[in-house]
């Protein structure tokens, strides 16, 4: 059995596609359906169910691509161990919630100082997020906290407010039966702070409207579809131009933390390293200008 072939076989699983995983891979097609044929002969059983639509993983294939990943994953931080220079180089993929008011600082910083490292970015939900680096798919990720779970490492970024979000300037409890509510999906941190507060008061919203992206919920806003519950930053270019106006929350709801996360026990590249010290350098910068808004590093 080759790593190539190892390789191979995980590709074909990702995509449910012979001729997907060779463009992916830039092989021949004959010839990663050959090395899968092979594998299998060599394993003594099917690895894959073929049909009109694609492929699929047997139960005994599902089984197997779980030490793939894992044999894969140990063979490339085996390669960044010896292979990582002392000037961070290579590529990290980042995750993000959309409302990290500190992000752009953030990257810019660490691009300045360090040229040579592609950052990759993808938004998300704190769970999605959290699920995506816990699995590798992300080396680290900006998430609502706190986080606390055993395979991962949180350094506090910042805590901002929560604040209600309407189109008119006065606002009482009872709109929230009255006017849709406007938020993220399943899983958003910020959700769940509102989910929270609202239960508490015994409230509940009139409509539920899911969208994916904070640009549109904020438009939607100023058109008067409904209200939101977002961080003052994500807000602020708005209220000044009085296209919304913000309310404040109970206080046991208004604070919320953004912190960076990692897998405690992936090797740490001088890639990672250093973007965790511009995090650093930037918490510290944060303090010194507003004391009240930046909690202590974990």
């Amino acid at each position: 059995m080759e790593m190539r072939d190892l390789q191979i076989f995980q590709c074909v699983a990702k995509y449910g596609s012979v001729s997907k995983a060779a463009v992916e891979l830039n092989y021949v097609q004959s010839n990663v359906t050959a090395r899968i044929k092979h594998l299998e002969q060599e394993l003594r059983t099917p690895l894959f169910n073929r049909h009109k639509r694609g492929m699929s993983l047997t139960a005994e294939a599902r089984k197997m691509l779980e030490y793939v990943n894992k044999i894969l994953l140990d063979v490339e931080e085996l390669k960044q161990v010896f292979l990582d220079s002392e000037t961070p180089t290579g590529i990290l993929n980042i995750g993000t919630v959309e409302t990290v008011s500190d992000l752009p600082k953030i990257l810019a910083a660490y691009h300045k100082q360090y040229p040579n490292v592609d950052l990759s970015i993808k938004a998300g939900l704190t769970e999605d997020l959290i699920k995506d680096v816990i699995e590798h798919r992300l080396d680290g990720a900006f998430v609502t906290g706190p986080i606390k779970h055993p395979l991962i490492q949180p350094y506090d970024v910042c805590t901002e407010k929560l604040v209600l979000v309407t189109r008119n300037e006065t606002f009482n409890l009872e709109e929230i039966i009255t006017e849709p509510f406007l938020v993220f999906s399943q899983g958003c941190g910020y959700r769940s702070k509102l989910e929270q507060w609202l239960r508490e008061e015994e409230v509940m919203p009139k409509r539920i409207m899911e969208f994916n992206v904070l640009e549109t919920i904020l438009t939607s806003v100023t058109l008067g579809l409904g209200i939101t519950l977002v961080p003052q930053s994500a807000v602020n270019h708005l209220t000044a131009n009085e296209k919304v106006h913000v309310h404040p929350i109970p206080e046991e709801y208004r604070n919320i933390s953004t912190v960076f996360i990692h897998r405690k026990d992936a090797y740490m590249t001088n890639s990672m390293k250093s973007f965790l010290h511009t995090i650093e350098a930037h918490h510290e910068d944060r303090f010194k200008q507003n004391p009240e808004t930046a909690p202590e590093l974990i």
